[in-house]
């Protein structure tokens, strides 16, 4: 595991978006706009989690509700554990 010291803190932020939309389909939004330092980390069951800075969540929602304007921020966490724990279907299986 990385450092917090080599690779700093980071927020992951999880939106309701439409239930059809895709992680590709969100990424192309999200470029078309000028991500910065966004990346989507998954994007499925009409849900989705974006990783950013935390000085630029506010940012990231901003740029997420102009790619995909029927999304809505849930919550803000410091990791994608908990995004997981709270909503299930962001969950990812075991192989």
């Amino acid at each position: 595991m990385v450092v917090k010291s080599k690779r700093g803190r980071i927020r992951y932020i999880a939106f309701d978006v439409p239930a059809d939309l895709r992680k590709e389909t969100l990424i192309k939004k999200v470029n078309s706009i000028g991500r910065g330092d966004l990346y989507v980390v998954q994007c499925v069951s009409g849900k989705a989690v974006v990783r950013c800075a935390p000085e630029n969540r506010e940012e990231a929602i901003q740029i997420l509700s102009q790619a995909e304007p029927s999304c809505s921020s849930l919550m803000t966490s410091g990791t994608i554990r908990k995004i997981r724990e709270r909503y299930p279907e962001l969950k990812v299986e075991k192989k």
